[in-house]
């Protein structure tokens, strides 16, 4: 069996999965409500929450399963925060001494892309290497708070950047936003649910890099032209209008991250699409997406839910799509890691 470990920001995961079988169960505790009276993550807080809720986790986890079972452990390494991975690493290696089983290092981001592969593998282990083999090269398009990132998994299983965010990221844009119409934390969440009731084309957002096709990603103005319009407002005219301003602004995200991914399979060869990361987990995001593999005639996959966020899940699967035949001798911490990097 394999452990997950996974603490790159603000959520503590293991998860436990049985090459032959799948993922047999993930343990998680969310720091959600702790940094929301902060409107974002603190990163020392964070770290502290990690030391605390990692021991009730190995409790659990203990409590469901056999650890002698366990044969290897693969942990973060980056990106991420850099006192937050050290809490992962630390439980890594305190279990690889205690079990005796080594420890590998994983990249968060290239987890997320692969996330969308999960149900392919439970569907049929036996057959995974065979079907996955069909379906690459494949073209991943990473949606979360602090990456937007469309990369190109190839047939050996590297990973190539096409582009990403040259300032904020796409779930960045959407929490900043929300906490310019006073929505909170998380904001993006929040947005979404607002925007169900509100007209996507009542007001004409920008959207950044879309006269050419550069494959790049940019929502800083995006988030400016917001506060310079609502700056307008009352608030009671901001209050009536709020569900307009969400569902277009929400829009102009959407329709960004979209027509970068169509842009993407321009690169030919592509036989799939892949969307991952904490803002695919956004609806309307998953629905166009879907649309867009229907008009491209491309199998689609879309990360599960459970696996929008960060978790161990993936970081555990990670192993299974993308092995190392020899663990490192000495696993880092690698904050800054980019999701082409290999450790």
């Amino acid at each position: 069996m394999i452990l997950g470990i996974e603490s790159s920001c603000d959520e503590s995961a293991l998860a436990l999965l049985d090459v032959s079988k799948g993922m047999l169960g993930e343990w998680i505790s969310s720091q959600v409500s702790l940094h929301a009276e902060y409107g974002g993550v603190v990163p020392d807080l964070a770290s502290r929450e990690h030391l605390r809720n990692f021991g009730p986790l190995l409790g659990e986890l203990e409590r469901e399963n056999d650890l002698s079972q366990i044969t290897e452990i693969i942990v973060t390494s980056g990106p991420g925060l850099a006192g937050c991975l050290a809490m992962g690493l630390s439980v890594a290696n305190a279990l690889s001494a205690a079990l005796r089983v080594p420890v590998f290092p994983a990249n968060h981001l290239r987890a997320h892309a692969q996330s969308v592969f999960i149900s392919l593998y439970e569907e049929n282990v036996d057959a995974f290497e065979e079907r996955v083999s069909h379906l690459l090269p494949h073209l991943s398009l990473v949606v979360s708070g602090g990456n937007t990132i469309l990369a190109r998994i190839n047939k050996d299983r590297s990973i190539e950047i096409l582009g990403q965010t040259i300032d904020d990221a796409a779930g960045e844009a959407l929490d900043k936003g929300a906490k310019l119409l006073g929505l909170g934390y998380p904001g993006g969440p929040k947005l979404e649910l607002i925007a169900k009731t509100g007209m996507p084309d009542r007001y004409d957002f920008p959207r950044a890099l879309l006269r050419k096709a550069n494959l790049d990603f940019s929502f800083s103005g995006l988030k400016t032209s917001l506060r310079y319009l609502i700056e307008k407002f009352s608030d009671k005219d901001l209050e009536a209008k709020l569900p307009d301003l969400c569902a277009s602004y929400q829009e102009a995200v959407v329709d960004v991250l979209i027509q970068k991914t169509k842009w993407g399979l321009k690169k030919g060869g592509i036989r799939s699409l892949g969307l991952s990361g904490g803002v695919s987990n956004n609806g309307i995001l998953r629905e166009c997406f879907m649309d867009l593999g229907d008009r491209e005639d491309l199998p689609t996959f879309l990360a599960r839910r459970e696996h929008t966020g960060d978790n161990a899940g993936m970081i555990a699967f990670s192993r299974v799509f993308e092995p190392m035949d020899i663990p490192n001798s000495k696993v880092d911490i690698v904050p800054n890691a980019a999701i082409d990097v290999t450790f």
